[in-house]
């Protein structure tokens, strides 16, 4: 049985954690680390301790009508993409451990064409 990082749990929502196959779970966030937990196998988890979020960035649509999903930036161990049932109210919950020069918002379409174009031309 998997044991939670936390001692004390800020939320808990429901959750997708895309890997290989989409995972579906629970989604805790706590005052130890970021926990995703599968709801068919508790064994297939994952802990993020705050201290190895590096960076938190979300893709914002419509003036931040539409988030959705986000990614958690590790240290060590790279990428990793989430979609919860309410993403503002989960971001807001990361916010308190994740300081906010460390929440980024994704670059937008139009962002990125010009991203290409520029480079291409150095």
């Amino acid at each position: 049985m998997a044991q939670s990082m936390n001692k004390t749990v800020d939320l808990a929502v429901s959750g997708t954690w895309f890997r290989a196959m989409s995972t579906y779970g629970k989604v805790m966030i706590g005052d130890e680390a970021f926990e995703f937990y599968n709801e068919k196998n508790v064994e297939d988890y994952i802990q993020i301790p705050w201290d190895q979020i590096t960076y938190v960035v979300a893709d914002v649509h419509f003036k931040g009508k539409y988030i959705p999903r986000f990614e958690i930036r590790t240290k060590k161990d790279g990428k990793f993409i989430f979609i919860t049932k309410d993403p503002k109210k989960t971001l807001r919950a990361i916010r308190k451990y994740v300081p906010a020069d460390h929440m980024r918002q994704a670059l937008g379409v139009w962002d990125t064409i010009k991203l290409f174009f520029t480079r291409k031309k150095k």
